[in-house]
């Protein structure tokens, strides 16, 4: 990765982390059960999609990463 690139990618991985953990913050708010109403069910599927996203997400960095070691080979 060329240095321009690899400073591009570290601004904008810096924003957006701490862009999520904000927003995982005030989802965490949400407990507060003097203010809010929920039910478990609606707690499964927040914290269900979360980490769906999550890992889709990673699934496609690790898929780049494997795109660049695969060779081709005939046998």
């Amino acid at each position: 990765m060329r240095p321009k690139d690899r400073d591009k990618f570290v601004k904008l991985a810096n924003q957006r982390v701490n862009r999520v953990i904000k927003g995982l913050q005030l989802i965490g708010n949400l407990a507060n059960r003097s203010n809010y109403s929920y039910t478990e069910e609606d707690i499964r599927q927040i914290f269900q999609t979360l980490k769906a996203e999550l890992k889709r997400s990673e699934d496609r960095f690790l898929a780049m990463n494997a795109r660049e070691t695969e060779r081709f080979r005939l046998e």
